[in-house]
């Protein structure tokens, strides 16, 4: 049987907590209920936080934004560090000239906007005309025709030798308790089966992302890996990169990991949290 663990006392011996945000602070439904209590608990003891997220659909300010329509405020631009600032930061450094495509909606092309390149959405790409594009970046699932702009970047990538970012490496996500949707990392692996490449990848569980947040915390206040606490529902995404990088980890049964099933995947899988919980609701 499963040991669960009270994620109050637990979050006691951090100084600073990174959550994973789909199936730990919110779900389909909206909020999970009660989460907002947790971050006014963070608030009244000084504790760092941040949201460690795969989601490159839109930028911070936005994703800060869906939060406070659903009435939770506590969760600002600055808390949230996603894999999509990953994919600029290597166009920044890899990419100075150009055009760079990407797969995603306008909103997603705000991480890869930046001084000296021009951004353009696949559905506007003509292919007779790609001898400027020097990179693609995979960004989110909707904003494209699934036909006609996939077989684009097909042809796109048979004539050109350029590099391919993928800003988000989950491969489905759920839209209901008995469904899930594929994500733009579904997306990637069918097209480099396609054409025979491999891409780029930002994302948990890889350890670029890890790496990036644990940064951006230490800007903060003077803290080592023992410190922080990983918080995610996802066993192959936020325990095993949490794990992999040095973070002790907390397994929340509210998302993708049934309580139900959470026993076997672990066994199955051999990834095993520090600690397991019904929930990160702190009452």
């Amino acid at each position: 049987m499963l040991q669960l663990q009270d994620f109050k006392s637990i979050v006691t011996k951090y100084k600073v907590i990174f959550f994973d945000a789909f199936g730990v602070l919110k779900n389909y439904k909206g909020l999970i209920p009660g989460i907002e209590h947790t971050f006014n608990y963070l608030q009244e003891q000084n504790k760092d936080y941040f949201i460690l997220t795969n989601d490159a659909s839109r930028s911070p300010a936005l994703l800060a934004e869906s939060y406070h329509k659903l009435g939770l405020y506590a969760i600002t631009p600055d808390r949230i560090i996603s894999s999509g600032m990953l994919a600029k930061e290597y166009l920044d450094l890899k990419v100075n000239h150009g055009t760079v495509a990407y797969l995603g909606t306008e909103d997603s092309a705000h991480y890869i906007e930046r001084s000296g390149l021009k951004t353009l959405p696949i559905s506007q790409l003509e292919l007779d005309n790609i001898s400027e594009v020097n990179a693609l970046v995979l960004l989110d699932d909707e904003g494209f025709d699934w036909n006609k702009d996939l077989n684009k970047v097909i042809n796109l990538l048979r004539n050109r030798n350029i590099p391919v970012i993928v800003a988000n490496t989950d491969t489905t996500y759920p839209v209901s308790q008995s469904q899930v949707a594929i994500a733009i990392g579904g997306v990637a692996e069918l097209i480099e089966n396609v054409v025979g490449k491999k891409f780029i990848r930002f994302g948990k569980p890889d350890s670029q992302l890890f790496n990036f947040a644990f940064e951006h915390a230490c800007n903060n206040c003077i803290i080592d890996k023992n410190d922080i606490l990983m918080v995610g529902d996802t066993l192959h995404t936020d325990i095993m990169g949490g794990n992999k990088f040095g973070f002790d980890t907390a397994l929340i049964l509210t998302g993708i990991t049934q309580p139900h099933m959470a026993e076997q995947y672990i066994r199955s899988t051999g990834i095993i949290p520090t600690y397991i919980c019904d929930s990160a609701v702190i009452r």
